[in-house]
C-alpha cells in the first residue's frame, strides 16, 4: 500500500495562539500542507467554536462550520495564559517548535512573559509571526496600534470599500472576509520564507503583518492612479474604470462576467453579437477608445446579453474570450471544474459513522509533494496529553 502523503511542510511544528479568522486561516494553509499545527486555546476555546453555523444533526452544537473549515488537521491544547504555570509549559513547547503565530493586540504576549524577546531565548530559531489590525510597533508604531480591528475595519481603512460599491456615496464591503483572509495568506508566505532562512542560518525572527497594510497592498491601484493621474479611485460598480466592456452584464436568468482587454477580443465579441457595425467603428477599435465611450459600449453589450440565458451565453462565449457566469454555491458544487481540481475537501467527522463536512479545499497543488487529506478538527483540549511530554518532537 502506498504511503499517504505527508505534505511539503511535514516536520514543521507551529504553535497557534490565534483566534477567529486571520491567524487560523494562515495556520490552516500550513496544516493543509503537512505542518503540525497546535492550537493553544483558552478554557473557553477559540471564539469561532461558537459562531456557527451548525448542522441540524449537531444537537450539542459542537461543530460550528466557521471552526471546522479553518481548523481541520490541527491539534488543540487548552492553557489558561493567565495561570503562572502556563508560561513554563509554553516555553517547553517553544523549544521543540519552529513557528509561533498570534493575533493579539500589541503588548498582550509581553505582559504574559511570552513576547518574542523572551521566547527566542528558549529557541533562537523560532519564527514568531503576528497579525495585528495596524501592525506591531517593532516594525513601525501606528497611531492606531492599540485599536481593536476586525475584517470590516481593515476593508474600510485600507481602501477596499472606497473602491467597491455602486458609487462613491455607497461604499460596500466584500462578502468574504478579505481583510482577514488576505492578511492570513500573506503571513503564511512570510512564515515559510522565514523558516527557510532559519534553516539556513539557525536564526529565527519576528514577522509582522498589519491588516490595514495588507489591504493597502491589495488595493495597489488606488496608489498609482492617484500618483499618475491625480485621481481618487472610486467604486466602479460592476464595471472597470479603465476598460470596457469589462465587468458584469445581465443575462435573462442572472449575470455573467465579460473581460475584454485585447482589441482582438473586442472584434470577436462583436462578431458573436452579430454587430459588424461595432467592429467597424474606429472610435471603439482600441482600449483608449472604448474607455472614452464606455457607457455606449457597455449598453450595447448589455442589450445583447440580457436576451440570452447564462447557459446560452456560456455556449456562445465560453473559450472564445474572457467570460464566466456568476456562480452561487449550487453552481460551484455542480461545476465539473471544481470536481476536476478537487476544490471541495471532505473533512471526516470525529464520531465514527457520521457524515463528515465539505469545505473549500486549499488551492495550492505541488507536483511532487501532494497535500495530505484533511483530518478531523480537534475537540477543545483534545491533545492536552502533549503537555506531559515536555520535549516532544514535531510530527514528521
Amino acid at each position: 500500500m502506498a504511503e499517504a502523503p505527508r505534505g511539503i511542510l511535514s516536520g514543521i511544528r507551529v504553535l497557534d495562539f490565534s483566534r477567529m479568522l486571520s491567524g487560523p486561516y494562515c495556520t490552516m494553509m500550513l496544516a493543509d500542507h503537512g505542518a503540525e499545527v497546535i492550537k493553544i486555546e483558552s478554557p473557553d476555546g477559540d471564539t469561532s467554536r461558537g459562531n456557527g453555523p451548525w448542522r441540524a444533526d449537531d444537537e450539542g452544537r459542537d461543530w460550528a462550520g466557521y471552526f471546522v473549515s479553518l481548523n481541520r488537521s490541527k491539534k488543540s491544547i487548552v492553557l489558561d495564559l493567565k495561570d503562572a504555570a502556563a508560561e513554563a509549559q509554553i516555553r517547553a513547547l517553544v523549544r521543540s517548535s519552529h513557528v509561533l503565530v498570534e493575533n493579539f493586540r500589541p503588548g498582550v504576549m509581553e505582559r504574559l512573559g511570552l513576547g518574542y524577546e523572551e521566547l527566542v531565548k528558549e529557541n533562537p530559531a523560532l519564527v514568531y509571526a503576528t497579525i495585528r489590525g495596524f501592525g506591531d510597533p517593532r516594525s513601525g508604531e501606528s497611531p492606531y496600534a492599540q485599536w481593536p480591528s476586525y475584517d470590516v475595519v481593515a476593508q474600510a481603512m485600507g481602501g477596499l470599500m472606497s473602491m467597491t460599491g455602486a458609487d462613491r456615496d455607497h461604499p460596500m464591503k466584500t462578502g468574504p472576509g478579505i481583510g482577514d483572509v488576505f492578511a492570513g495568506m500573506m503571513l503564511a508566505f512570510a512564515i515559510v520564507s522565514a523558516v527557510r532562512h532559519a534553516e539556513r542560518t539557525g536564526k529565527g525572527q519576528f514577522v509582522d503583518i498589519g491588516m490595514y497594510d495588507a489591504m493597502l497592498s491589495l488595493c495597489e491601484r488606488l496608489v498609482y492612479l492617484y500618483d499618475m493621474e491625480g485621481k481618487v479611485a472610486e467604486p466602479a460598480g460592476n464595471g472597470h474604470p479603465l476598460l470596457a466592456p469589462f465587468g458584469l452584464f445581465p443575462a435573462a436568468d442572472g449575470w455573467v462576467s465579460i473581460g475584454v482587454v485585447d482589441d482582438a477580443f473586442w472584434r470577436e465579441l462583436a462578431r458573436i453579437m452579430a454587430r459588424p457595425d461595432l467592429a467597424a467603428d474606429t472610435r471603439l477599435a482600441t482600449k483608449p477608445g472604448r474607455r472614452a465611450h464606455a457607457p455606449e459600449v457597455n449598453e450595447a453589450v448589455s442589450a445583447w446579453t440580457r436576451r440570452h440565458s447564462k447557459a446560452e451565453l456560456t455556449a456562445l462565449l465560453g473559450g472564445r474570450l474572457p467570460f464566466g457566469p456568476v456562480n452561487d454555491a449550487r453552481d460551484i458544487l455542480a461545476d465539473p471544474h471544481v470536481a476536476a481540481r478537487s476544490m471541495i475537501a471532505e473533512v471526516p467527522h470525529a464520531e465514527a459513522g457520521r457524515r463528515g463536512w465539505r469545505v473549500a479545499a486549499n488551492p495550492i497543488h505541488f507536483g511532487l509533494t501532494p497535500a495530505p487529506a484533511p483530518s478531523t478538527p480537534p475537540r477543545l483540549g483534545e491533545h492536552n496529553d502533549m503537555l506531559a511530554v515536555q520535549d516532544a518532537k514535531p510530527t514528521t
